[in-house]
């Protein structure tokens, strides 16, 4: 392929925008935050999933709770009614005893209910401060994430201006460029790791980093100025300059 040097030495601006993109890209993928949001993701499930297993003992001793109230208000209205009776001292004696002893057995049972309705509502004070305390969390663990999400949104729309950037500059190298010049740069670019062309210097090729052999040297030194030579080992594009040593 034929090229005039001075659009091949252009490929190298246009390697170098090609690079700084990838870089960009390389960039975008690699933030931190996106690992950071992954695990806040895992912890602000675990800590959903606690606050519904708080949220749950709550409820349920909150419906005991009530049960057992509803049961003191029976016991105590059964206990008022026959305390009532009781007071008025009409009726067989006998019925009167069996009254006494109907009330003393109900303030027992009175008195075992609000027992047991005093230890729930110990265990609910309990079961409300776990309850708060994995909510305190899930709301730190949230906050974390909308700053890492703020963060993270900030870093990425700094690197799409700095894109559009460079793909401004970019377009119009490439469209200056011989077509089939920079068809030939991004297929090798594209099976090469990014690199299509390279700078031959000193008698190296800059892409691979390898030093030409005496044969290679003197095939790329006799190369016509406008003939796209490639280096031997990588297949990209060589560009001589003033550098190459040759």
């Amino acid at each position: 392929m034929k090229a005039d040097p001075e659009a091949q030495r252009r490929l190298l601006d246009l390697q170098a925008i090609d690079i700084a993109l990838t870089q960009l890209a390389h960039k975008r993928k690699a933030l931190p935050e996106h690992a950071e949001l992954d695990r806040l993701a895992r912890e602000l499930s675990t800590l959903e999933d606690e606050r519904v297993r708080a949220q749950v003992a709550v409820d349920d001793l909150d419906r005991d709770i009530s049960r057992l109230e509803r049961d003191v208000e029976q016991v105590r209205a059964r206990k008022d009614k026959d305390q009532a009776r009781l007071d008025t001292g009409t009726g067989p004696s006998r019925e009167l005893e069996a009254l006494q002893h109907e009330i003393a057995t109900l303030n027992r049972r009175q008195s075992e209910l609000e027992d047991a309705e005093l230890e729930l509502m110990e265990q609910r004070e309990t079961a409300q401060a776990a309850l708060d305390e994995v909510v305190g969390r899930l709301t730190a663990a949230r906050t974390t994430r909308e700053e890492t999400e703020r963060r993270r949104n900030e870093t990425l729309a700094g690197i799409a201006k700095d894109e559009e950037f460079r793909q401004a500059g970019r377009r119009p190298l490439a469209a200056d460029l011989p077509a089939d010049l920079v068809s030939l740069y991004d297929r090798i670019r594209e099976s090469s790791g990014g690199i299509g062309a390279a700078m031959l210097r000193l008698g190296r090729c800059e892409g691979c980093r390898i030093e030409l052999a005496g044969g290679d040297k003197a095939r790329v030194k006799a190369a016509p100025a406008d003939e796209v030579v490639r280096c031997e080992e990588c297949r990209r594009i060589l560009v001589r300059t003033a550098e190459s040593g040759l």
